[in-house]
């Protein structure tokens, strides 16, 4: 196999170690990739939106499997791209098509998605602009708190839970009058609160059959005791303690096997990474978003977990010899803690220089670039240190010891990570 990951985050670095020790770095691409992606396969100097030089790229290097890594790129159509270009028609991409995409880039598309297949959700409402008294009126019916979710893509940010019904009513004004969110929050789908703990499920399917991967839960606050603005992920735990054989049977039976058949019922072209972002609410699963690649941070544990190759999947795909399982994982926990840059995820300095005291292969890059051979920040959200251990307390204390292994100027980071699920264990 000859792979293309298309980013540059810790998710693509997390995919391309583990697809490196399958296939060898001879055979693994990333573009861009970031200042750690090197040492699992080739960094290329162009992006998914560089069209052009992704084809000549696929054609020169004869790619066979194009992974794309982000929601972006999945919603700009790369997938379709691909297929329709002739010269292309071989290559396997890891990912719905644009329509299919939906499930996650339209809040309002995959809200219906759940109601045509009976699948758990919160209770919802979409609304625009030009129904916001009925918005309004809507909001004047529930009780506090108050859910707002931008309906496109708002990396991460698009959702805002409020106590106050008048700062509810003010934010909605501000999402999709003001656009707030841009053009992702012109249409806002309000929704109940749902009181519960998240965790996510990840599952690999050719659009019929599939394979549950191992499951995870993050951390998307910046602050202590999930406090403060959201991010795109502080740390990430694998397994879930309160993941329980009857949540289990529950999840797949209410939730993944109604999700998978209700691809080919709505006939959705779908064939790669599922995320099925998860509420336990009173020992039952509900559904508050699909994700239609890895998520991040949650990769960054799932995937090391995974005790089974991930290229033979992809071959399965594109063989259709996919078999309806759950993957094998390797036993004990993998934990995940990010390290941020000082002032993210607001206004934040870039281009300052990292060290690394002890260098570790799941030292996961994610806004790092290499300068004249010295590691320097380029995102928020840096580097994220995954570590193994036999218990969670033990994966995390080494997690810990990582990323304080890592110096750069205003580093932050939370140590608070699976606090909260101390009490299940």
């Amino acid at each position: 196999m000859r792979i293309l990951i298309l980013g540059s985050g810790a998710r693509e670095h997390a995919i391309a170690w583990k697809l490196s020790k399958e296939i060898g770095n001879e055979n693994v691409f990333i573009a861009p990739g970031n200042g750690g992606t090197h040492a699992c396969g080739t960094n290329v100097d162009f992006t998914f939106k560089d069209r052009e030089a992704l084809k000549a790229f696929c054609v020169a290097e004869k790619i066979d499997t194009v992974i794309p890594g982000s929601e972006e790129a999945i919603d700009a159509g790369i997938r379709n791209f691909i297929e329709e270009d002739s010269a292309l028609t071989d290559v396997l991409v890891v990912s719905p098509d644009q329509h299919a995409g939906q499930l996650e880039s339209s809040k309002a598309f995959a809200k219906e998605f759940m109601a045509k297949e009976h699948i758990p959700t919160a209770a919802y409402q979409s609304f625009t602009k030009d129904t916001l008294d009925e918005a309004y009126a809507f909001l004047d019916t529930l009780k506090a708190p108050y859910v707002l979710k931008a309906d496109g893509l708002a990396a991460g940010k698009g959702v805002l839970i409020l106590e106050d019904l008048q700062e509810a009513k003010d934010e909605l004004k501000h999402m999709m009058v003001d656009q707030k969110f841009g053009a992702a929050s012109s249409t806002v789908v309000i929704e109940e609160f749902l009181d519960g703990i998240e965790f996510s499920v990840f599952a690999v399917t050719d659009g019929t059959n599939y394979v549950i991967l191992p499951e995870a839960k993050d951390y998307k606050r910046i602050g202590e005791g999930d406090t403060g603005l959201n991010t795109g992920g502080m740390g990430a735990i694998s397994p879930v303690p309160f993941f329980t054989d009857e949540v289990k049977k529950k999840t797949i039976e209410q939730i993944v096997e109604p999700t998978i058949r209700g691809l080919s019922n709505q006939n959705l072209n779908y064939q790669g990474f599922v995320f099925f972002g998860l509420i336990l609410v009173n020992g039952d699963p509900k559904v508050i978003e699909y994700n239609v690649r890895m998520g991040d941070p949650e990769t960054e544990v799932v995937i090391p977990r995974l005790d089974e190759s991930l290229s033979d999947m992809f071959a399965d795909i594109r063989n259709k010899t996919l078999k309806t399982r759950i993957a094998k994982a390797k036993s004990g926990f993998a934990t995940t803690v990010f390290a941020v840059s000082g002032g993210y995820p607001l206004a934040y300095d870039k281009g300052i220089a990292i060290s690394v005291d002890q260098p570790s292969e799941t030292l996961f890059h994610a806004g790092t670039k290499l300068v004249d051979s010295q590691l320097q920040t380029s995102g928020g959200r840096v580097i994220a240190a995954t570590c193994f251990g036999d218990s969670m307390p033990d994966a995390l204390a080494k997690s810990y010891d990582t990323i304080n292994a890592v110096h750069f100027d205003k580093k932050y980071y939370r140590t608070d990570i699976g606090k909260d699920l101390e009490q299940y264990i």
